[in-house]
């Protein structure tokens, strides 16, 4: 097989990984919200510690959380192999070497992570913990793939140049994603989420500030989520002020705020319908995406900084 065939298959592979992490991503959130965690007891990676299921052992429960560990255990054998290919095939890129080994302990991290809240069970905080590790390894992975596709040189990363000033809301934007994305881990895990009965404030009438502990972690969120969505929606009005030149960065500023607006949306709306299944899974996809872009920023500024000390 010629290197172009080689390249062709590896994009395919890079595509694949990256949708079952996805996958991977949404059932830890399904399990979460249908409180399947103890689907299949304390035992792991086993089902009651059996080999062979009986019909009367099979629960709901014990088939999304079953689901869940066979989607992780595929993501695994993918990702390593995505890691493998991308070292042999483009490791004279820059970040490569460093992403594929990122995806490969985070992975590792995220599965210990899981296992460990089956055995032994973990707290609010560290069930929080585990779902930033999780969007920690999808995003690598994305970032591998993103890397792959850029080898046909359709977007030249050598002539990259961004501000300081950009720099600053890219590095900035992504550090508080992820300290809001475990305020709304924290909310879901504390079981929070529909501590206050209204949007946006906590509720109707005189008492409409937060009074109890899990108001106060539902509004604090709220106001983190609002924050984050002030400070891309002014990021995207610079990209499109004085960036269009720069088609990654405009792009890349848009899907950014198209992403953070739905997570608003789906936010508010997870409250107004009182935890719908399909708007709280379609919360963490579009915080899984978004946080994907704003990593892909960070390679970019590292990239700006390299252009920018070669000049």
């Amino acid at each position: 097989m010629n290197r172009l065939k080689r390249i062709i298959a590896l994009k395919w592979l890079a595509v694949i990984t990256t949708l079952v992490m996805l996958v991977v991503l949404l059932g830890g959130a399904l399990v979460t919200k249908t409180g399947s965690g103890m689907g299949c007891g304390r035992s792991w990676p086993l089902c009651h510690g059996k080999f062979v299921l009986l019909p009367g052992d099979i629960t709901p429960e014990l088939i999304i959380e079953l689901s869940h560990r066979a989607a992780s255990g595929i993501a695994g054998i993918l990702v390593l192999a995505l890691a493998i290919a991308s070292w042999r095939l483009i490791g004279h890129i820059r970040e490569t070497k460093f992403l594929a080994i990122l995806s490969v302990i985070f992975l590792l991290l995220q599965a210990l992570l899981g296992a460990g809240a089956v055995v032994w069970g973990q707290s609010s905080a560290m069930k929080a913990i585990h779902f930033g590790v999780s969007l920690i390894s999808f995003a690598s992975v994305l970032l591998l793939a993103l890397l792959i596709f850029e080898v046909d040189r359709k977007f030249d990363a050598n002539k990259l140049i961004i501000d300081k000033k950009m720099q600053f809301h890219m590095v900035g934007v992504l550090i508080y994603s992820y300290i809001v994305v475990y305020t709304g881990a924290y909310v879901r895990h504390r079981g929070a989420s529909l501590s206050c009965s209204n949007w946006p404030l906590c509720n109707d009438g005189a008492g409409w500030l937060p009074l109890r502990f899990q108001e106060w972690v539902q509004m604090g969120h709220r106001f983190a989520a609002g924050l984050i969505f002030i400070w891309i929606a002014y990021a995207a009005w610079l990209a499109v002020k004085k960036y269009s030149h720069q088609k990654v960065v405009y792009w890349g500023w848009i899907i950014c705020f198209i992403l953070v607006s739905l997570q608003a949306l789906s936010g508010a709306l997870i409250v107004l319908t009182e935890l719908n299944l399909a708007i709280s899974l379609a919360h963490a996809i579009f915080i899984s995406c978004l946080f994907g872009v704003l990593s892909y920023f960070l390679l970019l500024v590292s990239r700006s900084r390299v252009n920018l000390r070669n000049m």
